[in-house]
């Protein structure tokens, strides 16, 4: 079976600092890999160079078998793939349930003429939804937030919206960054139960994270990065105690 996710030899310089280094990984299908690293190892360039918001310098990446290398993010998002980011990109003055509305793609309603010619349509893609954004809050343990306004969350369920949004964009390939880092470990089992069963459900996972525990929890492949360059790649136990691990973890 060929992987969800292919990266073959990707390279990326910012001014003569080497950020990605001749980086290959393969990805399979329905599985959780787990990146680690120290600060500045090159983890999130990566995946802003997946999405398409920083161009590679030479290499090739696949998703689903088409190259979109040379993809604007756009693009990419279209072809299933979705992500999150330490900075939370939501809109903390709208409601819960209307962030993830926001979400969905391809609505009916976002054409003028859909609106005018087809409003019976539009009103019953939008109960649709509404019914899915309601089913994705149970999912994540958080429908009775559903009215509150995002900023009168805590960063926790904040993060939980975050990773509800990317589900209700339908994306085959979830790239979630940090997806556990300042929050309280009740909310921490939370996501990470979350995170878990999204192999069932036909989706690929791919996390930048700090924390260890966390990782070897639900990860099936772990890779370590350093200056760039994938150092250790395997399951988890084996990462962890590869010696160049324990060295830069306990340096």
């Amino acid at each position: 079976m060929t992987p969800a996710l292919n990266i073959i030899n990707v390279n990326k310089n910012f001014d003569g600092t080497i950020a990605l280094d001749d980086f290959s990984l393969e990805v399979p299908r329905n599985s959780i890999t787990g990146i680690i690293g120290p600060n500045g190892a090159g983890k999130t360039t990566l995946f802003n160079v997946i999405t398409g918001f920083l161009p590679l310098d030479s290499g090739k990446i696949t998703f689903n078998d088409k190259n979109v290398a040379r993809m604007p993010s756009y693009q990419i998002m279209r072809l299933g793939v979705a992500r999150t980011f330490q900075q939370l990109r939501l809109i903390t003055r709208m409601t819960v349930q209307d962030n993830i509305l926001l979400s969905f793609q391809n609505q009916a309603g976002e054409h003028l003429k859909n609106t005018f010619f087809f409003p019976g349509r539009v009103k019953e893609e939008e109960k649709r939804n509404e019914e899915k954004a309601t089913e994705l809050l149970s999912f994540m343990g958080i429908e009775d937030k559903a009215s509150d306004l995002v900023e009168d969350l805590s960063y926790g369920q904040q993060k939980m919206v975050s990773l509800a949004c990317c589900l209700a964009s339908g994306a085959d390939l979830l790239l979630l960054d940090e997806p556990v880092a300042g929050i309280n470990p009740e909310t921490i089992d939370n996501i990470l139960s979350v995170i878990a069963k999204l192999p069932e459900g036909g989706k690929t996972v791919v996390l930048i994270e700090h924390n260890m525990d966390a990782v070897m929890q639900v990860c099936h492949t772990v890779v370590f990065m350093d200056e760039g360059k994938k150092i250790v790649e395997g399951v988890p136990e084996s990462v962890r105690n590869d010696p160049a691990v324990l060295k830069a973890y306990l340096e």
